[in-house]
């Protein structure tokens, strides 16, 4: 039961159409990076059968209008269709944003003549400004009438979600279940305001810690019930989505859907199945469902703004799995470390730093700092035991020069581990995010 890696995105898996258009939401000439000129910014996911739906919500307490009516929307039943836009935020827009989201689900929802309820909605852009709805009105009328299931419609919905990106960022792999062809087709897009820390309902658990927005959207023809699908979703978000970090700041609007249509025509996934045969599907269905979710969270690290290097950080021997959570964010986040990234100092006086005002418990003269390359375990220490090791300063600085290196911690206390995915921090990125004051329209979201 081996999985494929396809050229396709969310029109991929059979029944699913997309489409992608240019409404000036974005306001032509104004913005910043993908943003400037005539770039497409509405876009429409439709599914010719009913599927089962999942999501992953952002958890920040100040929470974007479509988030809230998404959540609403996935309590009522099935789903058929997804609309978005980027450019604006809808966020912190009082009750004339919920408004206009909910608007935008009712016209998506009568150009293709399904209910209401089954549409869901999301946007990403400034913060703080009213939605233009005449022109979202006439983004979705147009969408709505050229959608397609050619794999034009999924690279036009990647395009028109984009803000700062500078690519956009699609994937997709097929499998068979059964003897059935599942495929599994997404989205994603960010390059800014990203640490996502989702949970289903967009409530913080306690075991959350407080993390411009991240969206993926995933489509798959799978047959699978619904708590099934949700289950899948969240286990792949918690090892992928939520674990990405660019520069430490939860968006407003961080969301993550998949729809599944049972076209392919498998037995239907259950994780309450009991026979091996339908515990062997599930098995495969959240694997592939993982290494799609990761596939799209490393693109957007990979996008960050101004980012010049990608950094896996591993921590592991710590008290316990929450513990090391909280040490490899502190490490991941510090701009001191992150900055030193970029310079290819493998500095291990400023990690020790991090771990120390982390929540983690860190004993001096038990803690362990290496470097690798990318997915390797020869691991070269810069630090044992807490003292420094003789390996020679231009030995470290090699084995981070490369654009991708892994970072390895044992605080050598117990057993528990975690790991983040993290990126560098660039005089690009302070450039890109400071805005002119004089220029209203350089300014972020």
């Amino acid at each position: 039961m081996s999985i494929s890696i396809i050229s396709g995105s969310v029109t991929s898996p059979k029944g699913f159409l997309g489409a992608g258009v240019f409404c000036d939401v974005k306001r032509m000439g104004t913005g910043k990076g993908s943003n400037k000129g005539r770039k497409l910014d509405l876009g429409v996911i439709y599914s010719k059968a009913p599927c089962a739906a999942a999501g992953m919500f952002t958890t920040n307490q100040i929470c974007a209008a479509p988030v809230k009516v998404c959540v609403d929307h996935l309590k009522i039943g099935k789903a058929r269709a997804l609309v978005v836009n980027s450019g604006n935020a809808n966020a912190c827009t009082g009750s004339k944003g919920r408004e206009d989201a909910e608007s935008m689900c009712r016209q998506t929802a009568k150009c293709l003549g399904i209910k209401t309820s089954e549409v869901f909605v999301a946007s990403t852009g400034r913060i703080g400004l009213p939605l233009p709805m005449p022109n979202v009105r006439q983004g979705v009328e147009a969408a709505c009438g050229q959608l397609t299931t050619e794999s034009l419609g999924g690279d036009q919905l990647a395009e028109a979600i984009m803000t700062s990106d500078t690519h956009p960022k699609q994937y997709a792999l097929e499998f068979n279940l059964g003897g059935k062809k599942v495929t599994i087709g997404g989205v994603a897009k960010g390059a800014g305001m990203i640490q996502p820390g989702m949970s289903p309902t967009g409530n913080r658990p306690y075991s959350m810690p407080l993390h411009a927005t991240m969206l993926s959207f995933i489509t798959t023809d799978a047959a699978i019930s619904k708590p099934t699908l949700q289950r899948c979703l969240t286990e792949a978000v918690a090892s992928t989505f939520n674990r990405i970090t660019v520069d430490g700041d939860m968006s407003t609007n961080d969301t993550v859907l998949i729809l599944a249509n049972g076209l392919a025509g498998n037995q239907t996934i259950r994780h309450t199945a009991k026979d091996a045969i339908s515990k062997a599907s599930l098995a495969l269905f959240q694997q592939a469902l993982n290494l799609v979710c990761f596939a799209l969270a490393k693109m957007l690290v990979k996008d960050g703004e101004g980012v010049s290097r990608f950094v896996t950080v591993r921590v592991a021997g710590a008290k316990t799995n929450q513990q090391a959570d909280a040490a490899v964010r502190s490490v991941a986040n510090s701009s001191l470390v992150k900055t030193s990234w970029l310079g290819g100092d493998p500095n291990w006086g400023r990690i020790i730093d991090a771990l120390g005002y982390s929540d983690a418990t860190v004993e001096e003269n038990k803690v362990d700092i290496g470097y690798s390359a990318a997915g390797s375990s020869k691991i070269l220490y810069s630090l044992k035991a807490g003292k420094p090791t003789r390996i020679t300063f231009e030995r470290l600085c090699r084995a981070v020069a490369d654009p991708e290196f892994d970072l390895h911690v044992n605080l050598n206390l117990g057993k528990g581990k975690a790991v983040m995915y993290a990126s560098d921090l660039t005089e690009e990125y302070v450039e890109f995010n400071k805005g002119d004051v004089t220029d209203p329209a350089s300014l972020g979201g």
